[in-house]
């Protein structure tokens, strides 16, 4: 045993087995890689989707490195597959690759993010400040009288839900039942990778469902939303399908809520096993843009995103083939010690601190700007108006890879005097 723990050898690491992440990413996985196998060959084991290996990057510089070769490194596909994406699992050409624009390459991703850009920049964003800000002290107050209340719920996910819904053109009386869908579809608490249920199955109908109404509402009478912007776009001379339409509105959704509510949920909970650093916070606000990057660093809620090579390249001594899937682990990357110094250190005031939780290259997140905001006025209001917050039962954590997601994080809250 090593610190109470198991020692972990490469034989051991099987990352498709999402039971390895029902308590939270599996850092002590990827401190032996990054220091024996940088980069890995994964082989396939009985959790492997597709029976397939691929390769795990583990360290910074050589994330960055193929997360900006975007021509050596596809967001579609590569060598002899007929499709790809940005997920282990193989999709096919016509469903989400090609046509998500995560799963998008240049020169097309570039045409369309070119036409999304100017809803989402700072400037932009600054018009809704006001209103999220009022938005947010009425969460955190219906939250304080609630007291004992799933932070995860109640405080982290709303405002960036409502936030999302109303960037998006979304009637916010329809944004839990999105959420929900949401929820169904990223967590596989009841199934593998690739596998099928009714209940995913009734998720996917019904948001197809309501995407075809709500996007025939934003083209017969468009507004300023996101919604109406990709109604209206035209690329190339041609409007988006409506198929590349319905995937934005899930895309939007998913990742414009999902990863914000639980860097949230992560930073809270670094907080509450930390109360000098929250008193720290409540002392100094001056503190909290640097404590909102260290947040950001920390809870790194996409853990990783595949690309396939497209070539023969050597990387590190190691031969990757046209075809190879490659997966760059950016919460590894944001723990990499050649980097952050005690990068398993909670720290508010690191800097510099250039983590990789938005990415990096020509997919770099749309929504930075926005979840920089949604956290800042999350915690100042906490901040502001809570004395303390302690558990009062365990994190449930999803069952996924792809995202280091919170089910439920109960929680009592203790209001200022």
């Amino acid at each position: 045993m090593r610190h109470g723990r198991a020692v972990v050898t490469l034989d051991h690491i099987d990352l498709t087995d999402l039971d390895r992440f029902t308590t939270g990413f599996p850092h002590h996985d990827f401190d032996v890689l990054r220091r024996e196998a940088p980069i890995w060959w994964h082989a396939p084991t009985d959790h492997t989707p597709g029976g397939e290996g691929f390769w795990v990057l583990s360290r910074y510089d050589d994330i960055v490195a193929v997360a900006t070769d975007s021509t050596g490194f596809s967001s579609e596909g590569g060598g002899d597959r007929e499709g790809g994406g940005t997920t282990l699992e193989d999709m096919p050409r016509g469903s989400a690759v090609g046509s998500l624009l995560n799963m998008m390459d240049d020169p097309r991703h570039a045409k369309i993010r070119k036409q999304l850009a100017p809803s989402t920049t700072p400037r932009a964003l600054r018009a809704m400040e006001a209103e999220l800000a009022e938005r947010a002290t009425t969460i955190v107050e219906s939250a304080i009288a609630k007291q004992d209340c799933d932070f995860l719920v109640d405080v982290a996910a709303e405002l960036p839900l409502q936030a999302v819904a109303r960037l998006a053109g979304v009637p916010q009386a329809d944004r839990h039942e999105l959420m929900n869908w949401a929820n169904v579809i990223l967590d596989y608490d009841d199934r593998e990778v690739g596998e099928t249920n009714d209940r995913l199955q009734a998720a996917h109908a019904r948001m197809f469902t309501y995407g075809v109404e709500l996007l025939e509402r934003k083209r017969a009478a468009p507004g300023d939303d996101l919604l109406s912007v990709v109604t209206q776009a035209i690329i190339d001379g041609r409007p988006l399908t409506e198929h590349e339409q319905r995937l934005f509105l899930s895309l939007i959704i998913a990742a414009g809520s999902e990863t914000t509510r639980n860097s949230i949920a992560h930073g809270m909970a670094a907080l509450v096993e930390r109360p000098d650093v929250w008193e720290r916070l409540r002392a100094d606000g001056s503190l909290l843009p640097n404590a909102v990057e260290e947040i950001l660093r920390w809870s790194s809620s996409t853990p990783y995103n595949r690309r396939t090579a497209t070539r023969d390249v050597d990387l590190r001594g190691r031969h990757i083939a046209a075809g190879d899937k490659v997966t760059l682990w950016w919460s590894s990357a944001n723990r990499d010690e050649t980097v952050f110094d005690d990068p398993h250190v909670f720290d508010i005031e690191r800097t510099p601190n250039p983590h990789l939780s938005f990415g990096r290259g020509v997919h770099f997140c749309l929504g930075a700007s926005l979840a920089r905001m949604e956290i800042r006025m999350m915690f100042e209001t906490l901040l502001d108006r809570v004395d303390r917050i302690e558990m009062s039962g365990p994190v449930e954590y999803v069952r996924s890879n792809k995202h280091t997601g919170v089910r439920h994080m109960p929680v009592r809250i203790v209001a200022t005097h």
